[in-house]
């Protein structure tokens, strides 16, 4: 990796720290910037994930209270979640890596649609949770499951995906599901934290440059990002998001 290479990273870094702050979708940002620099899409994908994983870490620890209140829950949501992510993990790693870089483009593009869609899937999703407290917890405990695998195998848009599956059938209170979300993101790439390093080609200078970046982003830039629109800031981040994808989708 050259000097303006890791400069990129470490800008993106900065940004996706800033946005997942206010917004979410900051993956959006970090995993084309490690694919703009020369890294294989696998490469770029597992970089990515541990790169983030201090976000998750700080996520976690200001939600604690919250999670601690829900202990019994989180502890069987763990352990789908552990499994779930471990499978997630096998795929990426043992299907052909050309597998993976063909349905990057519609990943992404799946992810940012459902930064886009957010706010109208959460209403809808706790709507139908409380009109329909009687839905089994086999669909709960199986849209953990697969949300789960889909974290670990790629990641962009976990936290839309894991809070829309609790607010579907669990009626609780919004940030109450939030605080289990941030733990289950966290599992999750804890998972892919410890695989990944062991099994997967990451490059851990952009890992170091990253996660350091994110973290200034996370703490710094919040407060850039914040006096900013947070519709503004979330339509700019979809933008990039389609772009990014149909750039990579053209190339092939």
């Amino acid at each position: 990796m050259s000097l303006p290479g890791d400069l990129l990273i470490f800008i993106a870094g900065f940004g996706a720290g800033a946005v997942n702050a206010v917004a979410g979708g900051g993956s959006l940002i970090s995993f084309p910037a490690l694919l703009a620099v020369g890294l294989p899409p696998i490469s770029a994908n597992v970089t990515n994930s541990i790169a983030v994983w201090p976000g998750y870490v700080g996520s976690v620890i200001a939600y604690k209270s919250t999670i601690l209140e829900q202990k019994k829950r989180t502890q069987v949501f763990s352990v789908i979640s552990i499994v779930g992510a471990i499978l997630g993990t096998i795929i990426l790693l043992e299907a052909p890596s050309s597998v993976f870089k063909m349905l990057v483009p519609y990943l992404i593009f799946a992810a940012t649609t459902l930064l886009l869609i957010q706010s109208q899937m959460l209403k809808l999703f706790t709507a139908v949770g409380a009109k329909r407290p009687q839905v089994t917890k086999v669909a709960l405990y199986t849209g953990v499951f697969i949300a789960s695998i889909y974290g670990s195998y790629f990641g962009a848009g976990l936290g839309i995906i894991l809070l829309s599956i609790l607010a579907s059938f669990i009626h609780e209170h919004l940030q109450l599901l939030n605080g289990i979300k941030m733990f289950l993101s966290l599992v999750i790439a804890s998972v892919g934290l410890v695989i990944y390093a062991i099994f997967a080609p990451v490059v851990w200078q952009a890992v170091a440059i990253m996660a350091l970046s994110t973290l200034l982003g996370g703490y710094l830039g919040a407060g850039v990002a914040r006096k900013l629109s947070q519709k503004a800031l979330k339509i700019s981040v979809v933008i990039f998001g389609y772009c990014i994808g149909l750039i990579i989708l053209i190339k092939g």
